[in-house]
């Protein structure tokens, strides 16, 4: 055994250091971040020394740039299958409930009865109630659709026949028997 003392080792300078400490921090953050990854990547490629002193480097930037990709296209898929579970899940259904309300519209109008022609009767109005008048004779006349009437003056204090208004009332409707076109109604209060 020697008892010389070993040599001591020249001691690098900072920048050396630093550089180093450099390769160990992209050594972890090429694992997490792509981006760093594709960097690192790129500068390899471009200097073979460099790439051959720090193969371990590069292969992890491969490594890392690959998993990423592999991510990416398994969030595509995910994202593809949320899609269509959503669009499944509510926009069918909306589409469905709308093609049904229109369709559904359709389908009521034809289960509703047909119409069926009711004759109407001829309703009575009230007739109001008239103040008498001393000494005068009240005369109500309705007559529907008379244009001949339309020419006989209404007077309170003459008295009417019923065989002069159906007269003036006009003639006949084809296929009826009463003469004039409507209704006459006669009231003479003495």
């Amino acid at each position: 055994m020697s008892f010389e003392k070993p040599r001591p080792r020249p001691r690098r300078s900072g920048v050396l250091d630093e550089e180093e400490r450099a390769w160990v921090d992209f050594y972890r953050r090429v694992g997490r971040e792509p981006a760093i990854a594709a960097e690192v990547l790129a500068q390899l490629d471009d200097d073979p020394e460099m790439k051959r002193a720090h193969l371990a480097l590069y292969l992890r930037c491969r490594q890392s740039l690959g998993t990423q990709q592999f991510r990416q296209a398994r969030h595509q898929r995910i994202g593809q299958f949320v899609r269509w579970l959503c669009h499944g899940l509510f926009v069918v259904p909306v589409q469905a409930l709308h093609r049904a309300w229109h369709l559904g519209g359709d389908l009521a109008a034809e289960c509703l009865p047909e119409r069926i022609p009711v004759p109407v009767e001829p309703t009575l109005r009230p007739t109001r109630k008239a103040t008498p008048r001393p000494k005068t004779a009240v005369v109500t006349t309705v007559v529907a659709a008379a244009p001949a009437a339309a020419g006989v003056e209404e007077s309170s204090s003459r008295q009417i026949r019923p065989d002069a208004v159906a007269k003036a009332a006009g003639p006949a409707m084809p296929g009826s028997s009463a003469p004039g076109m409507g209704a006459t109604t006669l009231s003479v209060v003495p």
